[in-house]
């Protein structure tokens, strides 16, 4: 029953962008903006209860996520910010549509890691439409910023052979992320740059990284190794947060 429901939901969003267009342009990219927002965050919680095993939450946080995603379907879909071109954009919203038909379908066939990858999709499927459109947000930040951490943290490889290379490798990679982190603090709203949960994330980062320079200088590997445990952990929080 479920399953006919979703694809019939699919089936209505192809039959509205295949109609007549009425005056496209007209739509507030802000509101978009904030429409995708919506349906992301709860997108950001299922595939969190995924990752922990916990498919029972993540069921019922994929049902709100489809109900945030057809109110932006609704609004947009006949009716998209001139922000993005009508292909990229008609091609997304029905991709996400898929996806999110895809992880109800894994999900009810006990595939909880198939359902993730169609979530993770959504994400970037929209990254992807708001890149190619020059919209910068900060959720695509947190993604730069995932990694950049990625990049660092592949360098904590024990027991570490200090060398000239790997030190001026390891200071490089902590700026380039330390750079990445400032600008997803610079762009984000006003209500979220004064959050605690934001700021404690965001200062938490900075702090680690200033430990970088002295786990360098000292070639102190277990230091190293350390922090990059701490960053990850404020990174993971980051993206499931904001991301």
């Amino acid at each position: 029953m479920r399953r006919t429901a979703i694809r019939s939901a699919v089936l209505a969003l192809l039959l509205t962008l295949a109609a007549p267009a009425g005056v496209f342009g007209a739509a507030s990219l802000a509101d978009f903006n904030q429409a995708v927002e919506n349906a992301a965050a709860h997108n950001r919680v299922a595939l969190g209860y995924l990752r922990t095993g916990n498919t029972d939450l993540a069921t019922l946080e994929l049902e709100r996520l489809r109900g945030a995603w057809g109110t932006v379907v609704a609004t947009f879909g006949k009716d998209r910010p001139d922000a993005f071109a009508p292909e990229l954009f008609t091609t997304t919203l029905t991709d996400i549509s898929t996806r999110l038909v895809t992880a109800d379908m894994m999900l009810s066939s006990g595939r909880a890691e198939a359902a993730e990858t169609a979530l993770a999709g959504v994400r970037d499927a929209l990254s992807n439409l708001r890149r190619k459109s020059g919209v910068a947000v900060l959720a695509d930040c947190v993604l730069d910023a995932s990694g950049a951490m990625a990049a660092l943290g592949a360098l904590d490889r024990q027991p570490l052979a200090w060398s000239p290379a790997l030190t001026a490798d390891m200071a490089a990679k902590a700026q380039a992320y330390r750079a990445t982190v400032q600008r997803c603090d610079g762009m984000a709203a006003p209500e979220v740059k004064t959050s605690p949960e934001f700021r404690r994330l965001i200062d938490g980062i900075a702090a680690s990284l200033d430990l970088v320079a002295k786990s360098i200088e000292t070639r102190d590997g277990d230091l190293f190794h350390r922090i990059v445990i701490e960053l990850r952990s404020y990174d993971n929080l980051l993206a499931f947060r904001f991301g």
